[in-house]
């Protein structure tokens, strides 16, 4: 008997060995503010199981903010954030591999008072303007490069600003304490329902200027060594973000479940939201690097250090493409 269990183990081993070795699937860390808007998306993705589905399992981490997130990424704690191509752009001068996977080209624009008599920026001159973030916001920066190319005026001499944070800005314009507000896209959205207009958008401004409006900004930023490791996973990504904006865009209940975090005041808003969100999905296929490379000369005029550091062109490896 004993014979006879020694050969079956042996044999179960022989079957066991000659069994492919199933490949453990990746744990995602993402530090994500889960106040912001890109948290409807990555609810979206793990509730319905988008992560799961295409082979990786994404795990939420709540972060105070950009700069926290950028830090928590550069430090190894963890393994995806969302920012901008331009700071992937600097890291990847610095020696730091990050790779940027497109999540929204959705920008905000310069809005008004639905009875402002305003029709172009330079109707504003001598005028109060807030401007969500600071001088050396991307979107402040397309604005300015807009009046002096194309209505010929430098905007931020003839005019005042009031820099601040996002919601700061929006109260104020709702208050009419300023004459025209450049916010980001969630909250240019609950402005024109609260009955703004929008004077100009940034993407109109960035056509104007021979800019590509399809190249999105904002976009998922994975550290190199965890795509280099899991061969398919920024496809991976790309499409669990597909899947999320593609259900959302088609059933009505997907947006139902996550608005109580959308925090949207009236109907009006929750649909303006809802709008806005999914006009700035990012098209299919590679990133035009020619096109991002002329936002980038433009950034560098207006922006300078501040904004690029180093970064005299766009550096190689910045935006992930199929199969690398």
């Amino acid at each position: 008997m004993t014979i006879l269990k020694t050969l079956a183990g042996a044999a179960l081993a022989a079957l066991l060995s000659s069994l492919p070795v199933r490949a453990e699937t990746p744990v995602l860390r993402a530090a994500l503010q889960l106040s912001g808007t890109v948290n409807w998306e990555a609810d979206t993705i793990r509730h319905y199981g988008f992560d799961e589905a295409n082979g990786f399992r994404m795990e939420v981490i709540d972060i105070a903010g950009t700069p926290a997130a950028q830090i928590a990424l550069v430090g190894g704690e963890v393994d995806m954030i969302v920012s901008d191509w331009l700071w992937v752009a600097r890291e990847r001068t610095a020696g730091r591999d990050v790779v940027f996977i497109p999540y929204s080209r959705a920008v905000g624009g310069l809005m008004v008072q639905a009875d402002s008599a305003a029709k172009s920026l330079a109707d504003l001159k001598g005028q109060k303007i807030g401007v969500a973030g600071s001088p050396i916001d991307k979107s402040w920066l397309i604005l300015r490069a807009y009046a002096q190319k194309i209505e010929h005026f430098d905007l931020a001499e003839t005019t005042e600003q009031v820099f601040g944070a996002p919601p700061l800005v929006y109260k104020a314009a709702l208050d009419g304490e300023v004459e025209g507000a450049l916010n980001f896209w969630n909250f240019g959205a609950r402005m024109q329902a609260a009955g703004m207009r929008t004077l100009l958008t940034v993407g109109k401004a960035a056509e104007a200027l021979g800019l590509d409006p399809q190249t999105p900004l904002v976009g998922y930023v994975v550290r190199g060594d965890i795509l280099k490791s899991h061969p398919g996973l920024g496809e991976a990504i790309a499409a669990a973000s597909r899947q999320a904006k593609n259900k959302l865009s088609a059933d009505p209940a997907a947006w139902e479940r996550i608005r109580p975090m959308m925090r949207a005041e009236s109907d009006a808003e929750f649909e303006a939201l809802k709008a806005a969100f999914l006009a700035g999905a990012p098209g299919e296929g590679a990133v035009d690097e020619v096109a991002a490379a002329r936002m980038l000369k433009l950034m560098t005029e207006l922006g300078g250090a501040d904004l690029v550091g180093d970064l005299k062109e766009l550096p190689d490896g910045v935006f992930h493409h199929s199969g690398s």
